[in-house]
Formats: C-alpha cells, sequence, structure tokens
C-alpha cells in the first residue's frame, strides 16, 4: 500500500490540473459552441509553464500518455459490426476506400511540401479517420523525437479548426449537390473529421441525415484498430527511428487491443446501452483530459514552427477527401 501511494501521489496535481483544463473547455464548448479540444489545447499551452513545475510536472507527463491511450481503448465501444453492415456494402466500399485513398494521398504529396512520413501519416490519418481521437492514437505508436508533441498538437489543432469549418459549410454544399437526407448523411459522415462535428452537421438537415452520418462516422472510427495495426507492422519492418529494437512498438499496443475487445464485446450485444453510453463518455473525457495535458506540455513556439507547408498539407488533404467522397457518390450512389 505504501509503494502504491508513493507511485500514485506525485501524478495527483498534475493529473487534477489536467482534469481542471478539460473541464473549462467542455464549459466553453456548452455554453459557447468552441470546440472543446481546441479549447483544451489552447487552456493547455497558456499554462505550459506547469510542465516544468517539480509538483505537476509528473502528472501532466501520465495524463498525456497512459489517460491518453485508455481514451482511444475505450472509443471501441462505440462501435460495432452491425452498425457496419447497417449501411450496405456500397457505402462500406465507399467509406473504406476513401479512407485509404486519403492516407495514401497525404503520405505522397507530403513528400512535395517538404515533411517526412511521420507528419504525413498523423495528419492523413486524422484527416482520413476520426480528428482528433485519431492524431492522439497515431502519435502514440509513432517513433518519437524531438517535434513529437508539436506535431500532435498541430495536428489536433488543424482538424478541429477544419472539422468547425466543415460542420458549418458541408451540409450547405450537401444542399448545393441535391442529396437526399441519406446521401446527405454518408457524405458527411465520410468527410467531418470530428464525431462531434459530424452529429452537429448531421442533425442539422435531419434527424434521418443525422442518425446515417453518426453511422458512417462510427465505421470510419472502426477502421482506427486496422490502421494503427499496419502501421506498426510497418514501423517494426523498418525500425523507423530506432536504433535498438528493443524499443521498437509492440505488435498490438495495449490500448488498440482494448479497443477491439470493447468492439467485439459491443457487437455481440454484451454492453446494455447504458453501459455503452457511459464508456462513450468515459472515452471522450479521457481523451478531452489527455489532450489538455498535451497542451500544457507544448510551448506555443514551438507549434508556430511547423509552418504553412503544414497547414496547406492537412488542407489538401481534407479538400481530397471531400472531392472524392462527392464523385464516389455520384457514380457510385448508395441504395437503401
Amino acid at each position: 500500500m505504501a509503494s502504491y501511494q508513493r507511485a500514485i501521489k506525485p501524478v495527483i496535481p498534475g493529473a487534477l490540473i489536467a482534469v481542471l483544463i478539460a473541464l473549462a473547455a467542455q464549459f466553453i464548448s456548452e455554453h459557447y459552441g468552441a470546440p472543446a479540444m481546441l479549447m483544451a489545447l489552447l487552456f493547455g499551452i497558456a499554462l505550459n509553464f506547469l510542465s516544468k513545475d517539480e509538483k505537476t510536472k509528473d502528472g501532466i507527463a501520465f495524463t498525456s500518455s497512459m489517460v491518453l491511450r485508455a481514451g482511444v481503448a475505450l472509443l471501441g465501444a462505440r462501435v460495432s459490426v452491425d452498425m457496419a453492415t447497417s449501411l450496405g456494402l456500397t457505402t462500406l466500399a465507399i467509406v473504406v476506400g476513401s479512407l485509404i485513398a486519403t492516407i495514401i494521398f497525404g503520405m505522397t504529396i507530403a513528400r512535395f511540401l517538404g515533411h517526412g512520413p511521420r507528419f504525413a501519416f498523423l495528419s492523413a490519418g486524422a484527416v482520413a479517420i476520426c480528428g482528433a481521437s485519431a492524431a492522439i492514437a497515431i502519435s502514440a505508436i509513432l517513433p518519437r523525437d524531438e517535434r513529437t508533441q508539436e506535431r500532435l498538437i498541430f495536428t489536433v489543432a488543424g482538424v478541429t479548426v477544419l472539422s468547425t469549418i466543415a460542420m458549418i459549410a458541408y451540409p450547405i454544399i450537401a444542399d448545393m449537390l441535391d442529396f437526399d437526407d441519406r446521401l446527405a448523411g454518408v457524405f458527411l459522415g465520410s468527410t467531418i473529421h470530428d464525431v462531434a462535428q459530424v452529429v452537429g452537421a448531421g442533425f442539422s438537415v435531419s434527424n434521418s441525415t443525422g442518425e446515417t452520418a453518426t453511422v458512417v462516422k462510427l465505421v470510419r472510427v472502426s477502421m482506427l484498430a486496422p490502421i494503427i495495426f499496419c502501421a506498426v507492422l510497418v514501423i517494426r519492418r523498418l525500425n523507423v527511428g530506432e536504433e535498438d529494437s528493443a524499443h521498437r512498438p509492440p505488435l498490438v499496443p495495449w490500448f488498440v487491443a482494448g479497443f477491439v475487445l470493447l468492439a467485439g464485446l459491443n457487437s455481440i450485444g454484451l454492453f446494455p446501452e447504458l453501459i455503452s453510453d457511459f464508456l462513450a463518455e468515459a472515452s471522450g473525457w479521457a481523451l478531452l483530459t489527455a489532450i489538455a495535458a498535451v497542451g500544457v506540455r507544448t510551448s506555443l513556439e514551438s507549434v508556430f514552427q511547423v509552418g504553412g507547408r503544414a497547414i496547406a498539407l492537412i488542407v489538401l488533404e481534407t479538400l481530397f477527401l471531400g472531392v472524392l467522397i462527392v464523385a464516389l457518390l455520384h457514380f457510385l450512389a448508395p441504395v437503401q
């Protein structure tokens, strides 16, 4: 018990700071409509000095790593096999195919903008899969260097801002394209980065559009585990950035295994709706708290050093995904 207390006590002050930041960000989000993730990032960056304080640095580090991974694992409670099959094979092919194509596009075009494979995969994965949540998960398995934190912060901020813009603009575009409720739902769920913005955009059109958009988005979330598994295989094979193979990421990171386990349990109906909703809510709070801690560990100066080419890359990836989905829906319009 004494050793347990010695391990936990140093973590509490920093963890509580991250929780308070998350609560403040959520309050601003609920009362003023600002994206909670973005607010948590900005509030955290403003308190960067706490990452060097002896009383809080251990808790901040713990929250930005272990709590982050736990939040990703809990995301699995949101998805199920039935959710994917309910869309139909054509819609499913559009969603998965566009996701893979966006990652390939991002990895390819990043070279022409002077970015390495780490930022390319981080940004493309965030755009293609599920915004900030995907960025957090992907960053956790990439080989670390001195720019890991700033790349993550920039990507989370970038996809959150673009997702908020899309939440406003994409329903207008769907109307201009004469999409019916189902097609509009597929379009919004396939192109907007973050789950919250997908829900907001979808239900602003109609209840039917909102329900379809949410299911499509959660299918994209379910792709997080296989994409990360494939990335780990590539990293282990290439030994990217690591001289000692003992430091390579495990073949199946524990948070990916947790994600798959919860998704599997949810698929067989083991979780009552109340439990599933609770785990999904816990995931949201864990990720919000973790991103607040990541913000505290990041200086504003380092974020600005990422540069305009990084902005261009995320914008191009977002535009590519949007245009691709519109083209696929035009030629392969899914039917009920």
